[in-house]
């Protein structure tokens, strides 16, 4: 991954990342992923941030993560958001599947940042 971010925009990346792969619970392939995230974009604290967020409260953390979304990735440009959801939705896959309870909380959030349709369109292809 080449994407040059701010250590703000790698939390909510990150933070993304995490609360998608936690919404099922979080198995070792995903953590890997994870982990090869945070090196590739040297984000070491911000991913133990965005760890530390859904572990303060894992049952409230997908609502927790949707307010902070709105007041960060939700201002980003349309690019940026259908950059970040393709990304997540491409790293669910790669570890051979994705859940419905995944792509249901990526489709909510991408409905939550008015990018549904275009992320719709960018996953068929």
């Amino acid at each position: 991954m080449t994407v040059q971010m701010t250590s703000d925009q790698k939390k909510a990346f990150l933070l993304l990342k995490s609360i998608i792969f936690n919404y099922h619970g979080l198995n070792e392939d995903e953590q890997a992923i994870l982990k090869a995230t945070a090196q590739n974009l040297s984000a070491a604290e911000e991913l133990k941030w965005a760890e530390d967020f859904i572990g303060s409260d894992v049952f409230t953390a997908f609502e927790r993560a949707r307010e902070f979304f709105n007041a960060t990735i939700g201002t980003y440009d349309t690019q940026t958001k259908l950059s970040y959801l393709n990304m997540v939705w491409e790293a669910t896959n790669s570890k051979g599947f994705i859940s419905e309870m995944e792509a249901t909380a990526i489709l909510k959030l991408a409905r939550d940042w008015g990018v549904q349709k275009e992320l719709l369109t960018l996953v068929r292809k």
